[in-house]
């Protein structure tokens, strides 16, 4: 598979993406995600904001340093996320995701950025997800091996227990290359990144595996007996943990609706509107699969 095969589908899906989602007339802050997809985002608002007669002065609030860049660059205005008011939410939020699952659950963080995407996206009216046909999954935890979780370094060891005891074979602090000597890497918190590998994750609306089977399915030792949500859940209780890379619950529109207008707050989940209104996927034959929540 080529890789200029592949860059072609996050091009085609982030152009469709942006014509569906971005208005350049009434859209006020913008959130912008991280990943190697949100570059092909970025140009794309960046020409169609050239065609208008004067500069839009519209907000674009990045989930990460790389992203920000990619704002600025583009002559683009970047802002702080701790600088918007608590009654301004932004308009629509764009980012990649690392796979996702028929139920719109996303597993995201392989760019080490999870805690500012959660927030971002739980902060946008509408949440729309951008990526190749590679993440395109039946189930979480498909090709994309493993939960990205970011943990205080003074934790880490802790975390690392705790997941085995979650029924995680093999987590691991993730390294990265510094001056030719391998070191933790560190996100923009100045946490660290933990790899949870788990075997794929159960659909909500999947039955529960009976007790016999469990240990003996094709799926590894836990045969999918975690949901996203329920995971999700059970590794954030870690002491330690900041966020957790699974992206469950409502997205905006709903969240919105149940709570008549005003934020949902979940005392478990946190804030709704993690999950995308939309995934556009680029496809291998250069069309673009749109998946629509109901």
């Amino acid at each position: 598979m080529s890789a200029n095969l592949i860059e072609s589908a996050k091009k085609a899906a982030s152009e469709r993406a942006v014509s569906d989602h971005f208005d350049v007339k009434s859209h006020k802050r913008v959130g912008i995600g991280s990943g190697s997809t949100i570059k092909y985002v970025v140009d794309t608002i960046k020409e169609t904001c050239s065609r208008e007669a004067s500069p839009p002065q519209i907000l674009f609030v990045p989930t990460g340093h790389g992203s920000r860049e990619l704002v600025t660059n583009a002559g683009l205005i970047a802002i702080d996320y701790e600088t918007l008011e608590p009654d301004h939410d932004l308009d629509v939020a764009f980012d990649g995701a690392d796979e996702v699952d028929a139920d719109f659950n996303l597993v995201k963080g392989g760019g080490a950025c999870l805690f500012q995407e959660k927030l971002v996206a739980a902060r946008a009216k509408k949440f729309v997800v951008v990526a190749d046909f590679r993440k395109d999954q039946s189930h979480l935890l498909t090709n994309w091996s493993y939960v990205p979780v970011e943990v205080a370094p003074i934790a880490a060891n802790n975390v690392l227990g705790s997941l085995k005891a979650l029924g995680c074979p093999n987590p691991s602090v993730r390294m990265t290359d510094h001056n030719g000597k391998q070191e933790p890497l560190r996100t923009d918190q100045n946490f660290f990144i933990v790899m949870a590998p788990f075997p794929p994750l159960r659909l909500g609306r999947e039955p529960e595996p009976k007790d016999d089977e469990l240990g003996k399915t094709k799926d590894g030792p836990a045969g999918r007996l975690w949901t996203a949500e329920k995971l999700s859940t059970a590794i954030k209780m870690i002491p330690g943990v900041l966020e957790v890379g699974l992206f469950v619950g409502y997205n905006g529109p709903t969240a919105q609706k149940l709570s008549s207008g005003h934020r949902l707050q979940d005392p478990i989940l946190g804030q709704a509107g993690q999950k995308p209104v939309a995934v556009y996927f680029g496809m291998e034959d250069g069309t673009v699969k749109e998946r629509k929540a109901t």
